[in-house]
């Protein structure tokens, strides 16, 4: 079989370019006659790969001087303990927005580490939707507020991101480095990198340096973000191919125009497919309140849970891969990230059009 166009939300789909580079450098890494899977995370040809990773989301993300990048493993779960354990005093509150299944996890973790007042919840909601932060119940002081700028699950993003009194803290797993934004706006940023940056396993972390300071010294030192601030995220041995697959992605995004290009891009490509779906004349349902409607993650549903199994089977005969929803909802969802071509967006719109005349 030939490429196939993969819809999965994650482990999702890379830029071709970047699996053609990693497999012809993959048993000789720039004639050094090892695999980059096989070098030192302290020698010279790593740290070449570590630090542009590094420089790459730098200049893509804008970051000003008072931010840093933190490379770590765990992935986004291992954030949602890392955010409260760090940020989260004793005797203090962090607010959280609990907009999905993903905030939900979020909030539990944080609990166990200290106190929890839950701002907004539009987390059982259907449609589904963000919550309008002008309805927030935030605490006076809080440690920080925590929101999911993009929830896969759901299908809904935060339009536009809320100014608040305490540091804002986001998981943008599924959509960092998917449009511009002003990290001003935040005090931590976090994603998973297995969306939009590369391979499971590693978790990019972008926090204003002043808040690594916050760690008590009962915080495992591991698990202090000044630690891996310190040494450069390379306390230990790092995740080095799947920051070694992040340099690749990053260096590709440059290549598009930036931030800015993949934008356009990524607006055009979900634009044409919720087209799609609210021109069928009610055979497909769009899952989520259109104004929160997301870019990366785009949900429906079919007039029946058989018509939706039917649906999945047929388009992955097609080579259309991993379009069932979520297990916890069900449904069809298209996850269409940054790598994910337009062309496949198209190949999908065709398939949904002739299985509806089949079967509306």
């Amino acid at each position: 079989m030939g490429r196939v166009y993969n819809f999965c939300a994650g482990p999702a789909a890379l830029p071709e370019e970047v699996l053609q580079e990693a497999q012809a450098e993959l048993l000789d890494y720039k004639g050094s006659g090892m695999s980059i899977l096989e070098h030192s995370h302290r020698g010279k040809e790593y740290d070449a790969v570590h630090q542009e990773a590094v420089s790459n989301l730098r200049k893509l993300m804008a970051l000003p001087e008072e931010y840093a990048v933190l490379l770590l493993q765990g992935g986004a779960s291992g954030q949602f303990a890392m955010v409260p354990m760090n940020l989260l005093g004793e005797g203090q509150v962090a607010d959280y927005v609990n907009c999905g299944a993903w905030s939900t996890k979020a909030i539990k973790e944080a609990r166990i580490v200290g106190r929890v007042n839950v701002a907004a919840d539009t987390s059982k909601d259907i449609p589904t939707r963000m919550p309008d932060p002008a309805t927030w119940k935030l605490t006076p002081g809080a440690a920080y507020v925590h929101i999911c700028s993009n929830e896969t699950i759901a299908g809904a993003q935060f339009r536009e991101f809320p100014r608040t009194d305490a540091p804002l803290v986001a998981d943008m797993s599924s959509d960092i480095l998917s449009r511009p934004f002003d990290i001003r706006s935040f005090g931590l940023v976090y994603a998973g990198a297995q969306k939009n940056l590369g391979p499971a396993g590693l978790a990019v972390v972008v926090l204003r340096k002043d808040l690594a300071a916050r760690a008590s010294e009962r915080v495992p030192i591991f698990f202090r973000y000044r630690t891996h601030l310190e040494e450069n995220s390379l306390y230990n041995t790092p995740p080095c191919f799947a920051i070694y697959i992040l340099a690749l992605v990053t260096r590709w995004l440059l290549r598009q125009g930036g931030v800015d290009a993949i934008a356009r891009r990524n607006r055009e490509k979900a634009a044409r497919l919720y087209a799609a779906i609210d021109g069928s004349g009610g055979f497909y349902r769009g899952a989520a309140v259109p104004e929160y409607r997301s870019d990366m993650n785009v949900v429906w549903r079919l007039p029946s849970e058989e018509l939706e199994e039917r649906f999945c089977k047929e388009a992955s005969a097609a080579g259309l891969k991993s379009l069932k929803g979520h297990r916890s909802v069900g449904g069809i969802r298209a996850s269409i990230y940054n790598a994910f071509p337009p062309a496949g967006v198209d190949a999908l719109i065709e398939f949904m059009r002739e299985f509806q005349r089949k079967n509306g």
